[in-house]
């Protein structure tokens, strides 16, 4: 197997995590109300009946919602194509049963920055196939502070002009890269300053660098924008000079840019 095919594989296992969490966590939620159905149907009046009959239908329908956008969700993935009239269903039942997921997830035993890795990985191929043959002219790349060299005195988060290239860090390799390719870097200190930097430049790409929490973070909360996650490597803990795949990154511009292919970092 060659070094891409085993990456493909490794990339394809981490989206069935959560697509398979989401798929459990529908099927506990089915369970679970059918169960209550039953519990107020054995001891329920007529009106309470009633009542019921009314909330179970309107929960039938929503867990046929649920149940046909996690069905369009795996065969988008599988096939790598996107179905548009079902995009607003796919991303209700990510925003849906998310918290569920990584409630389920954690009580089997599984590492929140896993199930938070797999959800990035579902992400970034949503976001692929939804702009695909798309290029875009607004890219933003988005590097989290604790990139930057921790003695480095130049304050880049207000001007990254400021940044002299040194090499101590990636600020400078990044700042080459998205000039070569015409983009647009910036460095945030948080996800409030990272939320407000998007919301302000309204990029019709953003390739974020960052790691499981902040990215799951993020692009949850800025989801009418395409965001492709790239985690950073945390060689000496987190937030404290952390470092990134160059390559990712690039892989990530130049399919926004040419709308080509793009190995799911």
């Amino acid at each position: 197997m060659s070094l891409r095919q085993a990456s493909d594989a490794a990339n394809i296992a981490q989206k069935r995590l959560f697509v398979g969490l989401l798929g459990i966590s529908l099927m506990l939620l089915v369970f679970s109300a059918g169960l209550a159905w039953w519990v107020v149907l054995e001891t329920g009046n007529v009106l309470t009946r009633t009542i019921l009959a009314i909330v179970l239908t309107v929960m039938v329908v929503f867990f046929i919602l649920m149940g046909a956008g996690l069905f369009v969700m795996v065969w988008s993935i599988w096939n790598e194509k996107e179905i548009r009239r079902f995009q607003f269903v796919i991303y209700s039942v990510i925003s849906v049963l998310y918290p569920f997921s990584l409630s389920f997830g954690k009580l089997f035993g599984m590492r929140e920055d896993w199930i938070k890795n797999s959800f990035i990985q579902v992400s970034n191929h949503m976001v692929r196939t939804r702009l695909k043959g798309r290029p875009a002219e607004r890219v933003l790349i988005l590097a989290p502070h604790c990139i930057q060299w921790s003695e480095c005195p130049h304050k880049i988060t207000i001007e990254i002009e400021n940044c002299e290239e040194c090499g101590h860090c990636l600020i400078g390799e990044l700042k080459r890269m998205a000039s070569g390719a015409g983009a647009r870097l910036a460095v945030a200190t948080g996800g409030t300053a990272a939320r407000q930097i998007i919301k302000d430049y309204r990029p019709q790409g953003v390739v974020a660098i960052a790691c499981e929490r902040d990215l799951t973070s993020g692009i949850r909360d800025m989801k009418r924008f395409a965001v492709i996650g790239v985690l950073n490597e945390r060689p000496n803990g987190p937030c404290f000079n952390t470092r990134v795949d160059l390559r990712r990154v690039e892989e990530a511009i130049r399919y926004f840019k040419d709308a080509g292919e793009l190995v799911t970092p």
